[in-house]
């Protein structure tokens, strides 16, 4: 009986034990051979071997040394995976494991570790140019890219070849550059260096251009001290700051050529104050130049400069100073006292021509520029430059250019008539070249108040002239170079036969 007993026992454990080993699951294999390859310095291509061929794996990967379960994990029905976003020059460790079933996984592989390439070094990005003057510029740009970078600014005169120019290094993402050449335009170029052979390409070109010297509001020993032209001096290219200006009647100064430009102070504007002078602020100067062409009939061939008269507004009054040229035409020297000198030169006839040409004194300056006392300034009056000059309107261009505030339209601004255009009436020529040849003193608080009765400002009444009066005065007198009788009193040696025969023709004409 126990036999029998033994046997079942027996029987029923090789049967349960025989059932037990068919349902048992295969323990998931781990994968082997993890290896990188395609490694850039953002991106990899990680694969292994699986030689059980199961179906999905996970990869975990993060920066060397984190702890599984704390990385980025990926899923991947193959036996390689793509990881992209990394950075650059990192080292990353990657693990995998098999997953054989829901419930059946394998452990992790060991850490596999990789190292990507460093990242490109980028060029820099949002360049400016600021705080800019005639030697000095600043230049700022953003990196948000590269890091612990340093950079190199190349720079020269516009249209230098890269490799040619000056170059700067810095270890932030601005840089002061000095000793620049006023009025000048120059190019630049950046790269960031990320060590040191890895650097960003150049940028593109950019530019800037320095300003010209500041302009002196003085009387300095040398016309060149006051900046008011560039280059060499007798070129007369005139300052960017200037203005360069034409009257539509000019006065006669012995066929002299006037070159005529006024400075204000930056910033500063003209104030309208009707047809007649602006105000103009304080530190504005006013210059006029005169000048014989060797031949009218081609300027290019040279000039003979003679004298620069300066106005310069100091402490709300106007003062007068003159410079005259030298023989080399290089410098003109300041000189209160005037001077003589003589003059050649071919008219636009063919015609020669000489005279004694007469540099004035500060005394007969104030003579024509004196108004009740007070110097003044004749030519630049609104009335006088609202005409087409340069291309141009130029009260429109002071307005355009912010120069002039008070007024908005120039058409609400009369025009002195051009003496010499046949098309005008010859009453109203005639008044026109009296208004700027001789008005500045026969007017009221003009020098010539006292001795005359003649006002021969172009807005006064023919009646209230005494034109009428004084004709035969005005014939003889404008006829006659006789020292401190013929007219004008000053500023001419000869007689100005164009506009003598237009007075004349004038006060014949009249009842």
């Amino acid at each position: 009986m126990l036999k029998r007993i033994a046997l079942l026992l027996f029987v029923v454990v090789f049967i349960t034990a025989c059932n037990t080993d068919d349902d048992m699951v295969a323990a998931c294999n781990v994968v082997t051979s993890v290896s990188s390859n395609s490694v850039t310095d953002s991106s990899t291509h990680i694969s292994w071997n699986d030689a059980s061929n199961t179906e999905s794996y996970i990869v975990e990967y993060g920066l060397s040394g984190f702890a599984i379960g704390g990385g980025t994990s990926i899923s991947s029905t193959n036996i390689n995976v793509s990881i992209s976003g990394l950075q650059g020059n990192t080292t990353y460790d990657v693990y995998v494991q098999t997953v054989c079933s829901e419930n059946n996984i394998s452990m992790f592989t060991d850490g596999y570790s990789f190292t990507t390439s460093e990242s490109p070094c980028a060029a820099v990005t949002n360049i400016s140019s600021s705080m800019i003057t005639d030697t000095f510029a600043v230049i700022a740009w953003e990196d948000t890219v590269n890091t612990g970078s340093t950079y190199e600014l190349e720079f020269g005169a516009s249209g230098f070849s890269l490799g040619s120019g000056t170059t700067l290094a810095a270890n932030n993402t601005s840089l002061d550059i000095t000793g620049l050449m006023p009025n000048t335009n120059y190019d630049f170029y950046i790269k960031a260096i990320c060590n040191g052979s890895n650097v960003s390409p150049s940028t593109s070109t950019n530019s800037f251009t320095t300003l010209a010297i500041p302009v002196i509001p003085e009387f300095r020993p040398t016309l060149s001290e006051l900046n008011l032209f560039i280059d060499d001096l007798n070129n007369l290219d005139i300052t960017p700051y200037g203005f360069e200006y034409n009257l539509n009647s000019k006065l006669f100064s012995d066929y002299a050529t006037k070159q005529r430009f006024f400075v204000l102070p930056t910033g500063q504007k003209l104030t309208y104050n009707g047809e007649g002078l602006p105000i103009f602020p304080e530190n504005s100067i006013i210059v006029k130049t005169f000048y014989y062409n060797i031949d009218d009939r081609d300027p290019s061939l040279g000039q003979k400069i003679i004298e620069t008269r300066l106005l310069i507004k100091i402490e709300g009054s106007w003062e007068t100073g003159d410079y005259k040229w030298n023989d080399a035409q290089t410098e003109a020297f300041l000189d209160f006292n005037g001077s003589t000198v003589p003059v050649s030169w071919i008219d636009s006839e063919g015609q020669s021509n000489s005279v004694n040409y007469e540099i004035p004194s500060n005394t007969d300056c104030f003579k024509c520029h004196q108004t009740s006392g007070s110097m003044t300034p004749i030519g630049p009056k609104m009335r006088t430059i609202n005409f087409d000059f340069n291309g141009s309107n130029q009260i429109q261009r002071l307005i355009d250019n912010d120069m002039l505030e008070g007024l908005s339209d120039p058409t609400s601004v009369s025009l002195l008539p051009k003496w010499d255009d046949p098309t005008v009436s010859l009453d109203r020529r005639a008044r026109a070249y009296m208004d700027i040849n001789c008005a500045h003193c026969h007017i009221q608080g003009g020098f010539c108040e006292e001795q005359s009765n003649l006002r021969l400002g172009y807005e006064t009444a023919y009646e209230e002239s005494s034109i009428s009066q004084s004709r035969n005065s005005i014939l003889t007198r404008i006829q006659n170079t006789i020292p401190q009788y013929g007219m004008p009193l000053i500023g001419t040696t000869i007689i100005h036969d164009e506009g003598v025969d237009l007075l004349i023709e004038y006060i014949n004409s009249l009842e």
